[in-house]
């Protein structure tokens, strides 16, 4: 089935090519178009210099025609803008297909020592499952979809809404698309967020606004007046200058707070332009999924649209930027008291829509999340998602594979776990596969519980909170052991446990730290203790003595095993899970065949 997604992007990609072709040609066209207006209209004067009328028609119908096409070549040069990052992404999704995710970002300060299962499982980071997965196009998209992958969902009627909104996503990749290019063009900073929440939240930069709307009339029929006057010659010019002079110095008064606005809002009309457009594309794109619907709605609460809001004060931010304009600053602020109109008009737009403007931007990167999880399902239809099943704790899955293990090459598992309390125990030896089943397991546990598909042929589960110890490492900084770290990991998972807590335990090598006496005497007291604490998960381990347990609690704890099968002398790895303890250990035979005499 992926053959058929490489060939829908394929498609895509020669199409967006021959329409930047297309664009280039016709930008190169509009680029001569002007050029002749030019010479054309620069001849006509000169030709007619003698013949006023005609020269000032010339001039003016060469503007007006080189002004036309030059609002036309701007607008192509967008448009191939988009296309260049539409072509972008599509190749980048090919890329992704090879298992190539170095385009998409990790999320790398999301790495977290403590995190429950983060590091174990490589969630985060390069090469990691955020990585594949994330496709974000605004800075709140990425932080909502991180935090989704750092806490995942524990309640079965949430992930079932979030499983219905993807579905309904994944059918709309031409939507999705279209979303994430339109927020890849101005995305903006990563301090966006806290900017906007700064803004919100700042005193008004200009005081007594009620002084300044009455002056922001009066001084355009002051400045009319004194013109009118100097040219009729009631007034000299020297009094016409000291007027000017004297609006100008009223004008600047405010100048230096009119700067700290500007420099917080002149710079992102591009951004909030973008944020206008994504949002509008949502606000046309028809959905019937609760959670969808419900995202949706936060944009038209107001009279007006969001989008159409925003864009008002991409204009106002805009607008209020060209006070860098000389011109404007010396003929705009003396005349129309242009800087502090518009910085006014930025004030009323903020009282009056800055609260909303901090939820729409949410929302917006909610959507961005929940449209990065229907690309995520549209790239894998071989993907399915999972059945749940409300009570604690059943895992029942067939066919498992690692999303980040190439398809061709994967060898794919079951677990079944169908009741609580229940263990798995993993024996195995070196290399046999015990510890990317474990990942295999715990990533793919991960996926189903923030509401996105997984690689398996079947798949119920019972939510809960999941933690692992696969990647237990000392802290020098905290002057701490590699044993004592990995004991603190299974402190703070007994004290879960007896809070009530209701957890997946996913552990790799118990007590590792330690010399093999304390470990399998501490490794079998530890899983006796989970299981008096009716709790499941699955355990990896090279001691065999703890398939003994099975005898102990037959009905709670069952043994499986990698094996590491040795055929004309070299190790042979099948991958696949087995019943029962492992038989073969491969640490002598390796040292041998190294020539390392045992």
């Amino acid at each position: 089935m992926h053959e058929e997604i490489k060939n829908y992007y394929h498609s895509r990609i020669s199409q967006t090519q021959k329409a930047i072709m297309a664009a280039k040609k016709y930008i190169y066209s509009l680029g001569t178009i002007r050029l002749l207006i030019v010479i054309c209209t620069i001849s006509m004067i000169c030709v007619f210099s003698s013949q006023l009328i005609v020269q000032i028609s010339a001039g003016v119908i060469g503007l007006s025609a080189f002004l036309y096409f030059l609002m036309h070549y701007n607008r192509q040069q967008k448009k191939k803008n988009y296309l260049e990052i539409s072509l972008a992404c599509d190749e980048n999704e090919l890329k992704a297909f090879d298992y190539d995710f170095s385009a998409f970002d990790g999320a790398q300060e999301r790495i977290k020592m403590a995190h429950p299962f983060g590091l174990d499982l490589d969630i985060f980071g390069d090469n990691s499952l955020f990585q594949a997965v994330n496709r974000t196009c605004t800075v709140y998209g990425k932080q909502v979809l991180a935090d989704w992958f750092e806490k995942p969902l524990q309640e079965a009627d949430e992930i079932s809404m979030r499983q219905e909104s993807i579905r309904e996503l994944r059918e709309k990749p031409e939507f999705m698309h279209h979303f994430r290019v339109m927020g890849l063009t101005h995305q903006g900073g990563d301090s966006i967020l806290k900017e906007i929440e700064d803004f919100i939240a700042h005193p008004a930069y200009i005081r007594s606004i009620h002084s300044w709307k009455y002056l922001q009339w009066i001084f355009p029929f002051v400045s009319l007046t004194v013109v009118v006057l100097a040219f009729t010659g009631l007034i000299s010019s020297f009094v016409m200058v000291i007027c000017y002079l004297i609006l100008l110095g009223i004008s600047e008064s405010q100048a230096k707070k009119i700067n700290r606005l500007q420099q917080w809002i002149g710079k992102k009309s591009q951004v909030f332009i973008s944020y206008s457009r994504l949002i509008a594309a949502v606000e046309q794109e028809k959905v019937v999924s609760p959670l969808l619907c419900k995202l949706q709605a936060c944009f038209t609460k107001e009279k007006k649209a969001a989008s159409v809001l925003i864009r008002q004060l991409a204009m106002l931010s805009g607008e209020l930027d060209q006070r860098s304009n000389l011109m404007v600053h010396l003929l705009f602020n003396p005349l129309l008291l242009w800087d502090i109109r518009k910085a006014i008009q930025v004030e009323q737009w903020k009282m009056t829509y800055g609260k909303s403007l901090d939820n729409w931007i949410k929302s917006l990167g909610e959507y961005d999340a929940f449209c990065v999880l229907g690309t995520f399902a549209f790239n894998h239809p071989e993907y399915i998602y999972p059945s749940l099943n409300k009570a604690y704790f059943e895992l029942e899955i067939k066919g498992l594979g690692h999303p980040l293990i190439h398809r061709d090459t994967c060898v794919k598992n079951d677990v079944s776990i169908a009741k609580q309390p229940y263990f798995l125990i993993i024996t195995g030896a070196n290399m046999a596969g015990k510890s990317t089943y474990l990942r295999t397991i715990g990533v793919n546990f991960v996926l189903a519980c923030i509401g996105a598909p997984v690689w398996a042929d079947s798949m119920r589960f019972s939510p809960s909170g999941l933690i692992t110890s696969l990647r237990t490492s000392d802290s020098l900084n905290d002057h701490e052991s590699y044993f004592f770290a990995e004991l603190k990991r299974l402190k703070m998972i007994i004290d879960k446990l007896q809070a009530g807590e209701k957890l997946f335990i996913i552990l790799d090598e118990i007590l590792k730290g330690t010399n093999s006496v304390d470990k399998q005497k501490g490794s079998l007291a530890l899983v006796q203790q989970f299981v008096r604490l009716q709790s499941c998960g699955i355990i990896a381990t090279h001691d065999l003595h703890l398939g003994s347990l099975e005898k102990a609690f037959p009905e709670n704890i069952r043994n499986y095993r990698f094996e590491a099968d040795i055929k004309e002398n070299e190790l042979h790895f099948s991958y696949q899970l087995r019943e029962g303890v492992a038989q073969n250990m491969n640490a002598t035979f390796l040292m041998k065949k190294m020539g390392i005499t045992v």
